[in-house]
């Protein structure tokens, strides 16, 4: 777990925030009908060289790319290829960045074109549900008041949130403890204190929440088919309220 005990620890961890958020954005502008998965991660490598960092996902436990690419029923881990983006499709963008010893990962879905009404209502929940979890992230609460806020907000919507898979705390480490699920209870798990640095990230569906991997051991999709989308944010446990690190 790591705890940032200095104004200059919390500026890295704000400066690979930084360059998260910028390669999001230049991926969000990328995004339209007629491209391939890959070229995502092409723009991705060449943005993380002009930046002068360096990708946190590539390689890390084998995986391939520098973002995952998840298009549809695929909730996390999708690694871009040949696959075309059609329009209609949502895709969710999953990237993370180090420098100077601290990494950065955050997390966004997009629509490809015109998306139907409710692909449009499930990504402004799940966004809206990690704005949720980001707020009840409070100095002196519990990990498990982000979990509730999350999953409250979620299943007020009718959609539901998915439980394999979780956020995480990061910061030396691309992925330390505690884990942060998108489900559970006020008033429970660890106590947050100032300093920490953690990744909430919700993963919502639109049906059932149970998933399965495809076959390349990586790629996370919903076992109905129906869609999932993917919001993640790092954030550092402050004395009045979080701060967002990846955030422009």
């Amino acid at each position: 777990m790591t705890i940032l005990k200095s104004a200059e620890e919390v500026e890295k961890m704000r400066r690979a925030g930084r360059i998260v958020a910028t390669v999001l954005q230049k991926l969000r502008e990328e995004v339209k009908p007629g491209i391939k998965t890959r070229h995502l991660d092409k723009v991705a490598e060449r943005e993380l060289r002009k930046l002068g960092a360096q990708a946190s996902f590539k390689g890390y436990m084998g995986y391939p790319a520098s973002v995952c690419v998840s298009v549809n029923d695929e909730v996390v881990h999708g690694i871009p290829d040949d696959r075309v983006l059609n329009e209609g499709d949502i895709v969710s963008l999953d990237f993370g960045a180090y420098l100077e010893g601290f990494h950065g990962d955050s997390a966004i879905t997009v629509g490809v074109g015109n998306i139907s009404p409710l692909a449009q209502r499930l990504i402004q929940v799940t966004e809206d549900s990690l704005m949720k979890g980001v707020e009840a992230a409070r100095q002196g609460g519990n990990l498990g008041d982000i979990s509730y806020a999350v999953q409250e907000y979620v299943e007020s919507c009718g959609f539901s949130v998915v439980r394999e898979y979780c956020g995480h705390g990061i910061g030396r480490n691309l992925h330390e403890d505690p884990q942060i699920p998108n489900f559970g209870s006020k008033g429970t798990g660890p106590v947050l204190k100032k300093g920490m640095t953690i990744a909430i990230e919700p993963m919502v569906n639109e049906g059932a929440w149970p998933t399965r991997v495809d076959d390349n051991k990586w790629t996370v999709r919903t076992v109905d088919g129906k869609l999932s989308a993917h919001f993640e944010h790092t954030i550092a446990i402050m004395n009045e309220e979080p701060e967002i690190l990846t955030r422009l």
